[in-house]
């Protein structure tokens, strides 16, 4: 992203001070126009996410030791991509594309039907509705929030399923401690355990199915 912006605006470490886990790319691209000036009607902001995928292309590519899939995420997707009563969905702040170079490059995209991105939206709360249009409108399920489970590594994620009223399951391999992620429903280190994480997945489940039927148990009282 520095790198694009760098082309277009020839300024650089543009997006010094700007966070960004957990935010949507659109987002983090006005604040960093903003930032520096530029207004949103800027044509080289539209051209922004092609000069940025190129760049992401080429990242890809170079060797180095930081790209890897973090533990227990491929066993876990696969496990979950069996079960009949689960439908995958990816919920990214990252642009569409974006998104679709970094998990096929990691064999990752094929897990997901469908999902929400963060290519026009700066309300990343809004995303879990969308992903759960996405879902129905490819033939899958209509859910309630209640029946989704997020998975995110960030406080905004956390955030966004709240709002949303879905569960949450975070995880603590990106920038944030489990402290940090205290709001989530069930925190993990890490997800290598994958038969904790799916004892997490049925617990929710099943705590959801007795709120439905209007019992509040142990789990509910704590929610």
């Amino acid at each position: 992203m520095t790198r694009a912006f760098q082309e277009l605006f020839a300024i650089d470490d543009a997006f010094r001070g700007i966070p960004m886990p957990g935010r949507t790319d659109a987002a983090i691209l006005f604040d960093a126009a903003a930032a520096h000036g530029i207004p949103r009607d800027a044509p080289d902001l539209a051209r922004f996410p092609d000069v940025y995928l190129r760049y992401l292309s080429l990242e890809l590519d170079k060797p180095g030791p930081r790209k890897g899939v973090m533990p227990g995420v491929r066993e876990l997707l696969e496990t979950l991509s069996r079960q009949s009563d689960i439908v995958l969905s990816l919920l990214t702040g990252n642009y569409e594309t974006a998104a679709r170079l970094k998990l096929e490059y990691f064999d990752l995209w094929r897990y997901f039907s469908g999902g929400a991105f963060g290519d026009a939206t700066t309300d990343r709360n809004r995303l879990v509705a969308k992903a759960v249009a996405v879902v129905a409108s490819c033939g899958g399920p209509s859910v309630s929030s209640s029946d989704i489970v997020v998975v995110g590594d960030t406080p905004l994620d956390v955030a966004c399923a709240a709002a949303s009223g879905a569960r949450c399951i975070a995880v603590a391999t990106g920038s944030h401690t489990a402290g940090d992620l205290a709001g989530a429903d069930v925190v993990f280190d890490d997800l290598s355990d994958t038969s904790r994480v799916l004892a997490a997945f049925t617990s929710l489940k099943s705590q959801v199915s007795s709120l439905k039927n209007g019992s509040r148990d142990e789990f509910g009282e704590e929610s």
